[in-house]
């Protein structure tokens, strides 16, 4: 069965001109077309298309991501290379999980902060608090910022 760029891009929920702009940087040499030049996809193509969206939401850039579809349409020879890839690609991910832990912890200390200034009607509550009275998981973060 064959699909148009619509149906396709409709199952997987993006917009038919991402589709396009992914064919027109090379990232689909797999879609036939038709005789008039009509994109066919086929239900073969959803993986392909679905992992290029996961490499794209990773932040792997372009011209990786062709490189590892080139890669991928040469066969069990680049295996390695691919693995490589994934791999480097899986440890930006684990970083950038890392930094919007970070980035979490210091939107919930504030909201904290301020819920707890908002009973008091002031922050200046906060300059008698005992560290006691501070959530557990704000205690470390606090005691970094003294030592800065």
């Amino acid at each position: 069965m064959f699909y148009t760029i619509g149906e396709m891009a409709q199952k997987l929920d993006v917009a038919p001109s991402t589709l396009r702009y992914y064919d027109k940087e090379g990232l689909l040499p797999f879609v036939e077309r038709s005789s008039g030049g009509i994109r066919m996809f086929k239900d073969e193509d959803m993986e392909w298309l679905r992992l290029l969206g996961c490499l794209k939401k990773a932040g792997m850039p372009l011209k990786e991501i062709r490189s590892f579809m080139e890669l991928s349409r040469q066969g069990d020879a680049t295996i390695d290379q691919r693995l490589d890839l994934v791999e480097k690609q899986r440890g930006s991910v684990l970083d950038q999980m890392k930094q919007l832990e970070d980035t979490l912890l210091m939107l919930d200390y504030k909201r904290w902060y301020y819920q707890t200034a908002q009973a008091a009607g002031t922050c200046a509550v906060h300059d008698t608090l005992s560290p006691e009275r501070v959530p557990e998981q704000f205690r470390a973060l606090m005691a970094e910022w003294e030592t800065e």
